[in-house]
């Protein structure tokens, strides 16, 4: 494991964290720093999604990637129960007897791969997925190399849930200046409809919402329009004084 090379990685992964964030290229460019890094011939990635269900968001190759799909088909495995209990889990011998899981072992094996090791993807008490690295040759990885696999998982980690802590930031900021937008477009509708009807504020704005409500528009939608001159406020009058 050469130090320019894992240098280069989390510096890489990190570079991420304030660079725009794909999280799928994300996920396949730590797939392939794996690979490159740790000396392991293959990686995959597998992510919780809203339901809590495991996807493969990235693989190094087709045959991990074929590997994990079948893992989850079956609901059983390593890195299924990786997830689940959050802890590493290795198999180092997948062609030794009696297997946990034979049905992955033999789907393993038949893709090419003689050993697994599946590190959680966690931050403190929240795990969003897996970390899957696969060796042609049967044995546990070193020490070193796993403590730097895991560093590697925890920045993979660490950027997926500060893009998401953005991404409902953003929304929030975004639903907020909507609100605000709108608060403004029903007081500037208010007026007009007050001075062009010769009612008071209250009236104006019942007015507003009656007419949403009977035409199954938002309010900030007929404020607009009010604003804008695409409503009659004549008729939206004329409207206001029917009985109901």
């Amino acid at each position: 494991m050469a130090m320019e090379n894992l240098a280069e990685t989390f510096v890489e992964l990190a570079d991420t964290l304030v660079a725009d964030f794909d999280p799928v290229e994300f996920m396949h460019l730590l797939a392939n720093r794996c690979v490159d890094t740790l000396a392991v011939d293959a990686a995959g990635i597998l992510l919780a999604d809203d339901r809590r269900e495991l996807q493969v968001v990235g693989a190094s190759s087709d045959a991990a990637r074929l590997v994990e799909l079948f893992e989850l088909q079956d609901r059983r495995g390593p890195c299924m129960e990786c997830y689940l209990t959050s802890t590493p889990v290795t198999v180092a011998g997948l062609a030794e007897q009696p297997q946990r899981w034979p049905e992955f072992s033999s789907a393993a094996l038949d893709a090419g791969f003689g050993a697994v090791h599946a590190l959680p993807l966690r931050l403190r008490a929240q795990t969003v997925g897996a970390l899957n690295l696969f060796t042609v040759k049967a044995g546990s990885l070193g020490e070193s190399t796993i403590r730097v696999a895991q560093a590697m998982a925890d920045v993979a980690t660490i950027g997926l849930l500060q893009a998401q802590i953005i991404t409902r930031r953003d929304l929030l900021a975004g639903q907020l200046q909507h609100a605000l937008q709108s608060r403004v477009l029903i007081e500037q509708a208010k007026g007009v409809l007050a001075e062009r009807l010769g009612v008071g504020m209250s009236q104006a704005f019942e007015a507003l919402r009656r007419y949403s409500r009977s035409r199954h528009q938002h309010l900030s939608a007929v404020a607009e329009a009010v604003v804008a001159g695409r409503i009659d406020v004549d008729a939206l009058g004329a409207e206001r004084r029917e009985p109901t």
